[in-house]
């Protein structure tokens, strides 16, 4: 009966195969299949050197025992031409494997960053899937260690069986059979030496296998240590600064010796199972010399073959074996490689997961749409945490076009959760958000994005490629307060280090004014500023943004003197109720207000 873990070993395998196979259809099929094709003629080229190889020494060791100096020489004069075939067909079938090598993974790469990527798939992974530890490093190590001893792997049983097949032919003409008397009765095994090949092959894969079947789960559990840990010391980086603001180095330490520790262990497991397996390899390593001069010698002191049919017999002996034997010599490779091929094919089961919506059994999802008239239309809306608990229970509103919405309640209540829905971020949950028909919609969140390269890029990011006046970019960043870094547009910095939060969210206003999107929807966009710098901005978003739809979710009490309507979040034990109410003077009328009175806008 099989177990539950073979099972899954097999469903992984094939689930791996499903997805990486498809590199030799679709637009890569022509490259897949002239390199496996380049890859398979210099796999014949080097059988057929060492098929060279092995008759030459048959001459040599023939010509030396007969003492035939004519025949040493002429022999002699092949080897140049045999060696350089041997190194020329050796050397192409390296460049090609890893051309093949290369490809195969720049496809499968691109798949499945493409896919992890798209759709905001990166972000919803980590709540839908907790358990997929560094989806980066699945992508850029475990897919190269997944493809690229997969083709070696591939290359080494083909040449392994075709070699078996073509110097158990040798054995079996060169060796021929063994003749013996047993018990008054001749015996005649035809072609002992092949079938002693075989049988020795056998028992060696079996000590193999037995001594290195739990080796498999135990490298699993080794590379995921691995990624916690590199997961654990990256967190420890990107959070350096408020880590050493609140003295937390000793906590940090004991945290990361912690992880570190799990690593260790596995890793002595790994060793225990790999001193099991040496052994197995090593009395193979001793015996493998030894056995065919053995079985062969009896003939040769017989006078049945020359020396140069042994040296020859020993080889092809040799071949055969060792071929047989490519799984034992493989064994610590395999286990290495099936675990990533686990790990790579449990993020591509996730990532299907989240297309194929099967994450939780029975859930609904949020249905996004389009609106006609303008307006912002959530219906029925529920929004619930991946693990099923209720944050917002069935509330419907409508948000006119053009309208000022400031969203406000207690922290938890799912403020930030109806942003991540309304974005298209939180699928889980029912009810329906409409937007309106070809609105381009703009997202300005507490703690902006800024890319790696030029403060140019990051002030037009997403659409960095996009042709935009310099003038247009210095008169952004000057009305936001950002005048002083105009000299430095062009300059590639990590932006999201050298500015401070304050001047991150200047740089996601300034954005808005490059881009004018139609909807704006800012959560605690204004947190880092104070509270002059953050009416100064508001301001300045009315006087552009008149036109545009708002929505703001916010605590300052100074906020609603910026919107028209207030949406307050009441949490119930049944999920959080939303209640509206019109707030005292429009945003607009501010700003008139103010700029009646003399006081300026930025």
């Amino acid at each position: 009966m099989k177990s539950p873990a073979s099972e899954l070993r097999r469903s992984r395998m094939r689930q791996f195969f499903r997805v990486a196979l498809r590199f030799w259809a679709g637009e890569s099929r022509l490259r897949a299949w002239g390199l496996t094709a380049v890859v398979l003629l210099f796999v014949a080229a080097q059988l057929g050197a060492a098929v060279g190889v092995n008759a030459w020494n048959r001459f040599f060791f023939d010509a030396l025992e007969k003492r035939d100096l004519d025949a040493v020489w002429t022999t002699v004069a092949w080897l140049p031409l045999i060696v350089a075939a041997s190194a020329l067909s050796l050397s192409c079938l390296v460049i090609s494997r890893m051309l093949l090598q290369v490809r195969w993974r720049e496809w499968l790469t691109h798949r499945l960053a493409g896919w992890w990527i798209a759709d905001q798939r990166y972000y919803r992974l980590q709540f839908v899937a907790p358990e997929q530890s560094a989806p980066e490093y699945r992508i850029a190590e475990d897919v190269r260690l997944a493809i690229e001893p997969l083709v070696e792997f591939a290359i080494g049983l083909l040449s392994a069986f075709v070699t078996a097949v073509t110097f158990a032919a040798i054995l079996w003409q060169v060796a021929g059979a063994a003749r013996f008397t047993l018990a008054g009765t001749q015996i005649v095994i035809p072609s002992y030496m092949a079938l002693a090949a075989i049988v020795y092959a056998v028992i060696a894969s079996l000590a193999a296998y037995v001594a290195g079947r739990p080796l498999v789960p135990r490298i699993a559990a080794k590379n995921e240590a691995e990624a916690q840990f590199r997961a654990e010391m990256t967190r420890l980086r990107e959070n350096a600064e408020s880590i050493a603001l609140i003295k937390g180095d000793a906590d940090e330490r004991g945290s990361v010796g912690e992880n570190y520790g799990r690593v260790v262990a596995a890793w002595l497991k790994v060793i225990r199972q790999q001193g099991v397996i040496a052994i197995v390899l090593n009395t193979n390593a001793a015996l493998f010399p030894i056995v065919p001069l053995l079985l062969i010698a009896p003939k040769y002191l017989s006078g049945e073959i020359t020396l140069g049919a042994v040296v020859q017999v020993v080889a092809a002996f040799s071949a055969v074996q060792a071929a047989l034997i490519w799984f034992v010599d493989n064994f610590v490779r395999l286990a290495e490689w099936f675990a990533s091929v686990t790990r790579v094919d449990e993020l591509a089961e996730a990532l299907e997961a989240l297309d194929v919506g099967t994450i939780m059994e029975g859930e609904t999802r949020i249905e996004l749409g389009e609106s006609g008239d303008g307006a912002i239309h959530i219906a029925n809306l529920s929004i619930a945490h991946s693990n099923g608990r209720i944050v917002i229970a069935d509330a419907s509103v409508t948000i006119s076009a053009g309208e000022k919405v400031l969203i406000a309640g207690e922290s938890g209540t799912g403020k930030s959760t109806l942003i991540r829905a309304i974005a298209g971020l939180w699928p889980w949950g029912s009810g329906s958000i409409r937007l309106p028909r070809g609105k381009r919609v703009a997202f300005v969140p507490q703690k902006p994005y800024l890319p790696i390269g030029t403060l140019r890029n990051a002030l037009l990011y997403p659409e960095a490629e996009s042709r935009v006046e310099d003038a247009v970019v210095m008169g952004a960043l000057e009305r936001c307060g950002l005048a002083y870094l105009g000299r430095r547009l062009d300059t590639e910095e990590r932006w999201d280090q050298t500015l401070s939060g304050g001047e991150r969210q200047r740089v996601a206003f300034a954005r808005l004014l490059i881009q004018k999107p139609d909807i704006i929807i800012m959560d605690e966009a204004t947190s880092a500023l104070d509270e002059g710098s953050q009416d100064a901005l508001l301001r300045l978003v009315e006087s552009e943004f008149a036109y545009a739809t708002i929505i703001s979710v916010g605590h300052r009490p100074g906020l609603e003197d910026f919107h028209e309507r207030k949406i307050t979040f009441e949490k119930r034990e049944a999920g959080a109720q939303l209640s509206s109410r019109r707030l005292g003077g429009s945003f607009w009328r501010l700003f008139r207000r103010r700029e009646t009175s003399g006081e300026r806008s930025p």
